[in-house]
């Protein structure tokens, strides 16, 4: 966030008296160019000894942006006066050097209440918008928000908001992260979202499948992906296995199909989090996990096949679960499968040696 400036005062000259007139000289002046003189004198005199003007600070912002502030809800402005500086008022940070607001952040506010005014799209500076764990804020994301064109951050979460997600946050080109999680946000997923590089959208009431060509536009751009508990349905797109996913959250909706290709050596994936769907494929053999990969979450699955030896010599793998699938064969040993106990892999078909039963000869 941007700190608020308090901009020096500058000082005008002062105008000076070099010399006073001699005193023989002013008794031969006219009698009125006498009196004019004096009054000249003392008026410039007064002024050399007067408090310097005061020039206008960008303590208080822009005009442009003090409007549209005090055009808010009540709720939304009762702590702020028009005869304050608008960079003191709570929530605001402003820019340093011009004045114009830049971020607008409430967080964990019990008293914060009603709905997202529209009128926020008028904070054309505006750089970064968080709004988090506000339980008494509600009414839907007005889509006005993509028009804040400077927008590089977008945090709307724990909050009562319902409604769509706006497709016109796909509109915001500098937009690097958008977190609308723990909402009551229902319908789709835009497609126009897909330009996003960092996605969080978790536990809402979404619906429907990931669109097609869902970020399909992030080619070269590490992407980080969390749509977790929701209600969305179907395959994911064909494009998600050209996708540079760092992290990558689907769980607990009800997905289907394949989603073996996700994986791949050389991938920069680090978190991936597939449980509770229905997915279904093969993971052995032609699943190559990605040598970065820490997290990796299956359980809950119809996945089948057998467990690929190579989740051994992951080094940086601390987390691994194929629970609750239709898995069979040996369990890796060696490497770092010591960090792994019975809970990782039970309730499969037919898995087995340590830390499960024995293989059958």
């Amino acid at each position: 966030m941007h700190d608020v400036q308090y901009v020096g005062r500058s000082t005008p000259k002062s105008t000076h008296i070099t010399s006073k007139p001699h005193t023989a000289d002013m008794m031969r002046m006219h009698p009125h160019a006498l009196l004019l003189l004096l009054f000249l004198f003392s008026v410039l005199a007064g002024g050399a000894n007067a408090e310097p003007s005061r020039e206008l600070t960008y303590k208080d912002c822009h005009p442009d942006d003090k409007a549209v502030l005090l055009s808010f809800p009540e709720s939304w402005s009762s702590s702020w006066t028009p005869d304050t500086p608008c960079c003191d008022w709570f929530a605001v940070a402003c820019d340093r050097s011009t004045g114009r607001i830049v971020g607008f952040s409430v967080f964990q506010d019990p008293d914060f209440t009603g709905t997202i005014p529209s009128a926020i799209a008028g904070l054309t500076h505006l750089q970064d918008l968080f709004l988090h764990h506000l339980p008494g804020l509600s009414g839907p994301i007005p889509p006005e928000i993509g028009k804040l064109s400077n927008l590089s951050r977008l945090e709307i979460s724990w909050t009562g908001v319902s409604g769509p997600v706006p497709s016109s946050l796909g509109a915001l080109k500098k937009l690097a992260q958008l977190n609308l999680s723990f909402n009551s946000l229902s319908g789709a997923i835009p497609v126009s979202l897909g330009t996003i590089p960092g996605i969080t959208l978790s536990r809402n009431r979404l619906t429907g499948a990931i669109p097609n060509m869902f970020l399909g536009e992030s080619a070269g751009r590490d992407v980080y992906l969390d749509v977790s508990h929701n209600n969305l349905t179907g395959a994911i797109p064909a494009e998600f296995a050209a996708v540079n996913f760092t992290h990558l959250d689907l769980s607990r909706n009800a997905l289907t199909g394949d989603a073996s290709g996700l994986f791949g050596r050389g991938k920069e994936l680090q978190y991936i989090d597939l449980s509770r769907n229905a997915f279904d494929f093969d993971l052995s053999g032609v699943v190559v996990l990605p040598e970065k990969l820490f997290h990796l979450d299956l359980s809950h699955n119809a996945i089948h096949g057998s467990i690929p030896a190579q989740v051994a010599d992951v080094a940086n793998l601390l987390a691994f679960n194929v629970s609750y699938n239709r898995l069979c064969g040996a369990v890796p040993t060696g490497g770092n499968m010591a960090r792994f106990d019975l809970y990782n892999f039970q309730h499969n078909k037919c898995l087995c040696g340590a830390p499960l039963p024995p293989c059958k000869n």
